[in-house]
């Protein structure tokens, strides 16, 4: 027997006393009909696992939260409104506090991009896709050029540390240096991967093949981002630089108001560990996560989950009881992150009944009609009981999301759309500059020239006229 035969076999003996107790052994078969160097691939992987940790995953079925009951007690959140009705500081106040801190270089961003967009019918990561109502610029440049610009106005670096998925990781890496970041310096870019979970078979908790030599996992969801961020050695990144909060955001809303004062002030004027921008819903089933308090601790409840009739709620002034929209876009104390890092009740697995292809024990494809398997996701929302006078503060949507989700012509959340909006808030700043902006015309106006409606009347003159479709870059 040779080295490496000899080592495989080792690795094979190992692998086994370790699965044999969870129920694992069908892999036997599969490793049995692979070459010396499928069986390696699969052994990896199957090394990586913690088959204990999977199982109690699989068995937790009575650790789900029982929505529709927690609904009954759930309430508004404590929030900073937009009409100022309840609001302990002023929005002036909030803006003075929150550049204090950029000023200081105490805030980072951190971008969620490894979905793909396969909804968009673009093969590619989502963060690609074209969406400038002129210039067809991808989310990545106009996001990415609004970090630069805070960086700008600030005189402060901002990093950003965007994370990726397996799918979406070489694509991303080589388009950003392909398009030089679009101006961030490459000591301000700090990319990671998030993990994967294996699925299993929702019947015996077997974990299933995508390959006959790769087990089919897929993507620990938005939550992944603490446990991606320290196996990358962000942590220490953020420690070294003096970061104290995280501007979290996700790649599909190009309206994201990255390191905005004003909400970043708030946070740290209410000494919140995590805040949350919402929107004020205008339906009660309006497919967005609700955050809510429940029992004196902020959770999200998602739509899916909302019972119909405490939605319905309403106030004496006629207003939802349940009003706020989750946008997906917070802002994380370091030291909070620090703190629930390790702590799976914080931010625990959920669980996802799909349907998944797999190789069967005889090696044959199988392409399920119905859901068979099982997968698990980390929520990142999930941190917010664990946080310390956590809050929402509200949004104008007009202002500050637009996310691209659906398909082109889809009623909502469409390219379409998504791209109007840009166009309308970049003709509202124009006109209040004293611009002249023609019916019909569309305008674009790139981070990098001005990141709001104050910028652009310093750098628009009274009276310009706008007769076409014109990208201000």
């Amino acid at each position: 027997m040779g080295p490496e035969a000899s080592m495989n076999s080792t690795r094979h003996q190992e692998v086994l006393r370790r699965i044999e107790p969870h129920g694992q052994t069908h892999v036997v078969a599969h490793l049995k009909r692979l070459d010396a160097a499928g069986r390696a691939r699969l052994l990896e992987q199957l090394e990586a696992i913690d088959f204990g940790h999977l199982q109690r995953l699989f068995q937790g079925d009575k650790d789900q939260a029982d929505w529709a009951d927690m609904a009954q007690r759930a309430e508004s959140p404590p929030a900073v409104r937009l009409d100022g009705q309840g609001n302990r500081f002023s929005p002036t106040a909030a803006r003075a506090r929150g550049e204090r801190a950029l000023r200081e270089g105490k805030v980072a961003t951190l971008l969620v991009a490894g979905g793909q967009g396969t909804r968009l019918g673009f093969e590619h990561p989502k963060g690609m896709f074209p969406i400038g109502p002129v210039s067809e610029a991808p989310l990545f440049k106009i996001l990415l050029e609004k970090v630069r610009a805070a960086a700008d106005r600030y005189g402060r670096r901002v990093p950003l540390f965007l994370m990726t998925s397996p799918a979406t990781h070489d694509e991303t890496v080589a388009f950003l240096a392909e398009n030089n970041r679009f101006g961030l310096p490459e000591e301000d870019l700090f990319i990671f991967c998030q993990g994967t979970m294996p699925a299993v078979d929702a019947k015996t908790g077997q974990v299933l093949l995508a390959e006959p030599d790769e087990l089919f996992a897929s993507p620990d969801g938005h939550g992944g981002m603490l446990a991606g961020l320290a196996r990358a050695g962000g942590f220490e990144e953020l420690r070294k630089r003096g970061i104290e909060q995280i501007f979290y955001f996700q790649v599909d809303n190009p309206l994201s108001q990255i390191c905005d004062a004003q909400f970043l002030g708030y946070h740290l004027l209410e000494e919140s560990e995590l805040s949350t921008q919402v929107i004020a819903k205008t339906r009660p089933a309006e497919k967005v996560g609700n955050v809510v308090s429940i029992d004196g601790q902020v959770r999200i409840i998602e739509y899916s989950d909302l019972p119909a009739e405490v939605g319905e709620r309403r106030r004496p002034d006629g207003g939802l009881e349940l009003w706020a929209g989750n946008t997906a876009i917070h802002i994380f104390d370091v030291a909070f992150l620090e703190r629930v890092r390790g702590d799976e009740q914080a931010l625990p697995f959920h669980r996802a009944h799909k349907a998944v292809p797999y190789i069967d024990e005889q090696g044959r494809r199988v392409e399920p009609s119905q859901p068979n398997a099982i997968k698990f996701e980390r929520f990142i929302f999930d941190l917010l009981p664990a946080a310390r006078r956590a809050i929402v503060v509200e949004v104008d949507p007009a202002e500050g999301f637009a996310p691209v989700k659906n398909a082109p012509g889809a009623a909502t959340d469409s390219p379409e759309i998504v791209r109007r909006m840009l166009s309308d808030l970049y003709r509202r700043w124009l006109t209040a500059a004293g611009a002249q902006v023609a019916e019909g015309v569309n305008v674009e106006i790139s981070p990098r020239f001005a990141l709001d409606a104050e910028e652009t009347a310093r750098k628009i003159k009274p009276g310009t006229q706008v007769t076409r479709s014109t990208y201000f870059g």
